[in-house]
Parts: structure tokens; sequence; C-alpha cells
């Protein structure tokens, strides 16, 4: 199937609401190494992605594929602890499923994590991005989530995408970091497709673009949350996006380098990144707005 659309998203929400009574207002989504924090949620239904209708799986290793819907810090949240990827051969409108679902079940905040290479030179591995825009180079070259038939009643055919990440939401989080003394930048996210790591020429090319860290992930998720209608049935139903990344490792722009990236060290930086991550959305948390 190459075209996920409102039946589907429907068939996985209703999955939900019968392993789970609870009503989200806050969805975050983990990213490689991350997937540990979910284990601070209290009173929580743990739903293992084989369980939901058309749910996306991941298969890589540091995603999990668990849902978990339950209270931290005093929210009412619903955390994906793992993610699929386009590089795993999903078509985005799969892929981004997720979010759709979130939507449904009446998230109004989704906070969005990844693991990143920090391509801006005053980064360091451990530290956090906060994510003030990003560029969609998956997209660019026309691989959008929103390819495809468009439904009017999920959202409209040309959303703008200028506040894509929510400035108020950045404030909460830079105030929560300097509380932890947690070393958080603000910067732009680039998304490429993946599996295999930038050269260095292309490293050097997304610096000179203005990019600062590079990632597989995110940027379909946060383009979704938007994409949602202002109004749905009388309330206000468009996601508002915290996005962070944790920079893991310094990204290679030298050919002769002798040092190479891999995924094990994106999951061995993110023992550093997990307690400084968890900090900030302890922190972020009990000063969101929302309904709950």
């Amino acid at each position: 199937m190459d075209y996920f659309g409102r039946s589907e998203f429907e068939a996985a929400a209703n999955a939900i609401r019968q392993l789970s009574k609870q009503k989200p207002t806050v969805g975050l989504v983990l990213g490689s190494g991350l997937g540990n924090l979910a284990e601070s949620v209290e009173n929580a239904n743990v739903i293992p992605y084989e369980q939901i209708p058309n749910w996306p799986r991941s298969t890589v290793s540091g995603h999990k594929g668990e849902l978990y819907v339950g209270r931290f810090e005093g929210q009412n949240v619903m955390i994906l602890r793992g993610r699929a990827h386009f590089y795993e051969g999903y078509p985005l409108s799969q892929i981004t499923l997720p979010i759709r679902v979130m939507q449904i079940l009446g998230v109004e905040i989704l906070i969005l994590t990844n693991a990143a290479g920090g391509i801006n030179q005053n980064y360091s591995p451990g530290d956090l991005m906060l994510i003030t825009d990003h560029i969609n180079f998956v997209g660019m070259a026309g691989s959008n989530p929103l390819r495809g038939p468009n439904d009017e009643a999920v959202g409209p055919r040309f959303p703008g995408m200028t506040r894509i990440y929510d400035q108020e939401l950045g404030k909460i989080a830079l105030r929560a970091a300097r509380e932890n003394d947690v070393p958080m930048h603000e910067g732009v996210y680039v998304s490429l497709a993946g599996p295999s790591f930038e050269t260095p020429a292309e490293i050097r090319f997304l610096r000179m673009i203005g990019a600062d860290a590079v990632g597989m992930s995110t940027v379909h998720e946060a383009i979704v949350a938007r994409h949602a209608p202002h109004r749905q049935n009388g309330d206000d139903r468009r996601l508002r996006v915290l996005g962070i990344s944790g920079i893991t490792n310094k990204a290679i722009d030298d050919p002769s380098s002798e040092i190479e990236s891999s995924h094990e060290e994106v999951l061995d930086t993110g023992k550093i990144l997990v307690p400084r991550l968890e900090a900030v959305i302890r922190g972020v948390l009990p000063a969101l707005p929302t309904r709950s």
C-alpha cells in the first residue's frame, strides 16, 4: 500500500482507544538511543506497535517499538518509543501515521526528539539543539509526506511552513535547559533520506546552506503536524511542535579523516544525552499550556 489516509488513521486510533482509556494531550516521539525515557511514564498502558493496525514498525536498533500512554510530569502523554524511517522502505504517509493518530486522539502539543550529527562546528557530542527551522531535503527531491491525494477534511492542499516550530514552546525548552545546566543551542535541522551517513563534501555543502545538525527523521512528522486544519469540528486541532536534537557526533567534513560515523556512536552518546534530554523534558512538561 503506497498511500495511507483517513480510514487507516481512524483504524489505528480506534485500536488504541480499545487498549487505553486515557486521553493524552502531549505527544512525544523518542529518537535513537532515547527510548528509555518512556519508562518514567506513570500508570502506563504499554502497547506494542504490532497491536495497532497500519502502524509502522522500526527495524533499527535503539527503536524498541512500543507506545506508552499515561502520566508524566503532570501531563497526559502519549510516547512513541521508537519511530520508523523513510530508508526502511515505508511510504511517508505511513511513517507519519502516528502523528495523524495523535491528532485524532486529542494531542495538542507534539515534542519531537532525534539523534543528529553536529554540522555546526560549535556543537559538541552530548549537546542539545532546539530546532528553530528545518531543511526538508527529502521533500525538496520529491518525497513529501503530503504527496498524493489530499483530503480537505484532514488538511489543506498547500499548508504554509513558515512557523512550523512553536516559538513559545521553544522558550520554555530553553529556560528548562538553563535551569538544569544543560547545553542547548538553537539551530536548523536538515533531514536526509539515509541510511548511509553523509560524505565530507555533503557536510560542507549542508553547512554552507545553513544547516546546523543533520539526521534522517523528524521533518516529515513536523510537516504532517502543521498540515492539520486550524479548526476541525469547531475545535483547534493544529499540533504545536517542539523539536529537540541530541548531538551525537561531530559531522565529518574532511575526507582524510580516519574517524568514521556509525550507529553505535549514536547509541553510545545517547547515554550522555538521555539524562540531559530527560531533565529538559521534565522541565518543559509542567509549563506546557494544555487543557489536561
